[in-house]
């Protein structure tokens, strides 16, 4: 009996070893601007040799990575709408908001520019030039940062 019981605590051990083995994961819910930038490419290598974590990487729109975050489905948020962040802390679903990166948002048209929007000083001026001349405005239309600017 007393090799049985050994061999099952053997057993036990050697099944048990490759779980407590494996490497921990950090969830990083970030946008998909971010991950196509290839900044995490060079980012995640690096701090998951020097910590020994690997960091799976959930891209999506900024909206849904900040609903992944609020049902505590990630560890990390990487995203780029300031006002929806600051909401996200005051509702308490996050530590401590920092500065990464940003965007530049540029208005690309036509060459021949029937809205007149080359004329404009500022991009509020742009934006509103295009209301008046009724010419088409496409964006993304969802819930990500760069719909949100």
């Amino acid at each position: 009996m007393k090799i049985i019981i050994h061999l099952l605590s053997l057993l036990t051990l050697l099944y048990a070893a490759p779980l407590t083995a494996e490497t921990p994961r950090l969830r990083l819910a970030t946008t998909t601007s971010t991950d196509n930038s290839g900044l995490l490419d060079v980012l995640n290598p690096v701090f998951e040799k020097k910590y020994n974590i690997k960091v799976d990487v959930i891209s999506v729109g900024t909206g849904k990575a900040l609903r992944i975050a609020e049902n505590g489905d990630v560890d990390l948020l990487m995203v780029h709408a300031p006002d929806a962040e600051k909401r996200f802390i005051d509702n308490g679903y996050g530590l401590e908001r920092l500065s990464v990166m940003h965007n530049d948002f540029i208005l690309v048209g036509p060459p021949d520019d029937p809205a007149g929007l080359r004329q404009a000083a500022i991009l509020e001026q742009a934006l509103q030039k295009l209301v008046d001349s009724r010419n088409t405005f496409v964006s993304r239309g969802d819930d990500s940062g760069t719909h949100k600017k």
